[in-house]
């Protein structure tokens, strides 16, 4: 691609989000438009390659139809939908409408896009379309193939950080997910998301094949269940963009397991919104997901732990994102956990530092699952990081992971696992100074791996923090800033799981005054 992409999609946001703030529209009354043209830009872009690539293949006898364009996996475009007729409309024209009808035209060629594409145009004013027609026709035509798909994720974040806690609901941020799938593997076969937003993990998986040179969509299937509507349009829309495609459905994962999941999938990846309350428990306690029984709290995260671990075939691998408090929840969660401990599910555990979601400033955990360790030497071992203090400060308000601390982290993994580590990301002198000699081995204030009964005299504790320790240090090397930073982080998730307790506190209370009323 021309210059640097990152430049490209800064711009493109730049002049984006400027006529946003001119039309005086909420953010979330203009991503889905201002997505559903990127959307467009690359379906023409798409479309003009094969166009000239099948030209001299028409024949009198047989000229070239749709399916000859469906054939090469690219979306047929009709004449009323194409982005140089939208950009050359006569001065006075009603754009929003030639846009809506031009999303429709597509639906109509294109099935498997029936009522996904957005057709709310003529809420836009002219001058605001006329100017976003430009800026995105101003992507150069000579860029590699995944760069819409770049720009679509990049205005998907952007969107996702403006929208606050809306926006965690579509997006996990693009390093979190980048790690999960260098750990979980994902070389060939189901991966199931069931509150799979806007598709992000399933778009890594597809880049992680690509990166080992084989092709995703002969290697990979994907399945995703999503609650909104909306929200199933942006991740059909984000699959087509990087060429994908997948049985994305509309459905509360809670009640309805409308892939029936059980045993069925290879990979499961998941970011399921923490601690939700309220959900009907009665309506799914003879439900074959949720194999640990129900857990007592008005708390979620186990039945979401749950659906992950059943979903999994006999050698499945799964990662997702859960709260800090689930590692070391008591009572019926702890006789979850220590179940699922013993089964030999549990693979791994790392700790992320606080500022990496957009919705919430805590630090988390990522959970890793493996239901084929039970026949590996790993069985009865878990391998517990401490990722914390590895991060890059993207903005005052938000970190991520760099490539190369994600490829060091997932080498630890790796190197645990008795796998050849990767380097193509630079993570080779990290490796060197804590593993020299290639091989895994404990690191303080790092890594550690724990047997059975390690964790059994913890309290069946999931907290890599618990393990894994504190790096040792010279006796002038400390530096205040770092161990400010460190105690901060320790206050606020105290402080959130001291938040949560008190709520829990009132309910059982009221409940308690209510009964005896």
């Amino acid at each position: 691609m021309p210059g640097n992409h990152n430049e490209i999609e800064k711009r493109l946001w730049d002049a984006a989000d400027e006529l946003r703030a001119n039309s005086k529209l909420k953010s979330s009354e203009y991503s889905v438009p201002v997505l559903g043209l990127i959307f467009l830009r690359y379906a023409d872009h798409k479309f003009t390659i094969a166009q000239k690539e099948l030209a001299g293949k028409s024949t009198g006898r047989r000229p070239v139809s749709k399916t000859d364009y469906q054939a090469r996996g690219v979306l047929y475009l009709p004449e009323a939908s194409r982005f140089s007729k939208l950009l050359n409309l006569p001065e006075g024209a009603d754009i929003g409408k030639a846009i809506n009808e031009a999303m429709r035209a597509i639906e109509v060629e294109n099935e498997e896009l029936k009522d996904i594409l957005p057709k709310t145009y003529n809420h836009l004013d002219n001058s605001t379309l006329v100017e976003l027609l430009k800026t995105f026709n101003s992507v150069p035509m000579d860029i590699e193939g995944d760069a819409f798909g770049k720009i679509y994720e990049y205005f998907l974040g952007k969107f996702a950080m403006s929208e606050g806690q809306k926006g965690g609901e579509f997006f996990t941020p693009t390093s979190i997910v980048k790690l999960i799938v260098e750990v979980i593997e994902p070389y060939h076969g189901r991966i199931f998301d069931p509150a799979c937003g806007s598709g992000g993990m399933f778009v890594q998986s597809a880049r992680f094949v690509e990166n080992h040179k084989k092709n995703p969509n002969a290697e990979i299937s994907v399945y995703g269940q999503e609650k909104t509507a909306e929200t199933v349009r942006l991740c059909k829309m984000n699959l087509a963009v990087h060429g994908l495609s997948g049985d994305i459905r509309e459905g509360n994962s809670y009640y309805e397991d409308i892939h029936k999941s059980v045993g069925k999938f290879d990979f499961v990846m998941a970011n399921p919104p923490f601690n939700v309350d309220r959900v009907d428990k009665e309506r799914i306690k003879d439900d074959p997901r949720f194999p640990f029984g129900m857990p007592k709290p008005d708390n979620a995260n186990y039945l979401w732990i749950q659906i992950f671990y059943s979903a999994l075939n006999e050698k499945g691998r799964s990662g997702f994102v859960m709260a800090n408090s689930a590692s070391d929840a008591r009572g019926s969660e702890q006789d979850i956990r220590k179940s699922l401990i013993e089964e030999g599910a549990v693979d791994v555990m790392v700790a992320v530092g606080s500022n990496f979601f957009y919705t919430v400033t805590l630090p988390c955990t990522l959970w890793f699952l493996d239901r084929g360790k039970v026949k590996t030497p790993r069985k009865d071992k878990v391998l517990f990081l401490d990722a914390r203090h590895i991060f890059h400060q993207v903005d005052r308000a938000h970190r991520d992971f760099t490539p190369d601390q994600i490829e060091f982290l997932a080498n630890i993994v790796r190197i645990y696992r008795c796998e050849q580590p990767e380097t193509t990301n630079g993570s080779t002198p990290m490796l060197k100074e804590k593993f020299p000699d290639g091989k895994y081995v404990d690191v303080p204030g790092l890594c550690k791996v724990a047997s059975l009964s390690e964790i059994e005299a913890q309290g069946w504790s999931l907290n890599p923090g618990r393990y894994v320790g504190v790096a040792e240090r010279e006796a002038d090397d400390f530096d205040f800033k770092e161990r400010l930073e460190e105690l901060n982080e320790e206050l606020e998730t105290l402080n959130a799981e001291a938040r949560e307790l008190e709520g829990r506190i009132a309910e059982n209370v009221e409940k308690l005054l209510e009964g005896s009323g």
